[in-house]
């Protein structure tokens, strides 16, 4: 079992996994490619100057650890959604991850530019009801694909939560409507063929349910 994994709750699964755009990491890789080639070249047109080959070498070595540290870090650092809330993780041995609950969530607001349109990245926006306030997650990979990601996930739960609360009613009940009870357990199946609730979940509840007939 993975880190991901392990940081998910009782019934929680990820839906959308998304990262930094490509672009952050080819703009690094740029420079440290320039800084590579300039130092070969410098090794070539020194190449009697033994001490200097020493060093140029070792330099060498350099621009590459630097690549290679930020293409970890790149990779490590992600942004998830589940079906409970979005996760924010960093670090590649110490972890740092941060998350904000969907039904906190108040409003998402995406912003792409012309060149963020044609490579599809662009900054996600996360207005929550928390003591965080904003989120800010900028230069995302498939910001559409994450926006609408979130709002499908923000309806579902909203779903559940009508649907719990009509089921408490329904259980509370002395002497239910006991046209109520097949309506729900309709819903309930809609809830779990999108994935809310797990095929476990479906069944404990509809027992209930049926139980009151």
């Amino acid at each position: 079992m993975g880190y991901i994994d392990n940081l998910m709750g009782r019934n929680e699964k990820i839906v959308f996994i998304d990262r930094k755009h490509w672009l952050v990491l080819a703009v690094r890789a740029l420079i440290d490619g320039i800084l590579t080639t300039g130092i070969l070249v410098a090794t070539v047109l020194l190449t009697g100057a033994q001490p200097f080959l020493i060093v140029l070498a070792v330099l060498v070595i350099i621009p590459i650890a630097d690549f290679a540290v930020r293409f970890l870090n790149w990779y490590n650092e992600q942004y998830i959604i589940t079906n409970r809330r979005v996760v924010e993780i960093h670090g590649v041995i110490n972890k740092w991850v941060s998350d904000s609950s969907l039904d906190k969530v108040n409003d998402i607001i995406l912003e792409q530019s012309i060149l963020g349109r044609l490579l599809n990245y662009g900054t996600v926006k996360i207005i929550t009801g928390s003591d965080i306030g904003v989120n800010v997650f900028k230069h995302m990979a498939r910001p559409v694909t994450f926006k609408t990601e979130m709002l499908n996930q923000r309806e579902d739960l909203a779903e559940l939560d009508t649907f719990r609360a009509q089921t408490q009613r329904v259980l509370s009940e002395e002497a239910p409507d006991t046209g109520d009870i097949p309506e729900l357990i309709a819903e309930l199946g809609e809830l779990r063929d999108k994935g809310v609730i797990t095929d476990q979940e479906f069944q404990t509840k509809k027992a209930e349910l049926l139980g009151r007939l």
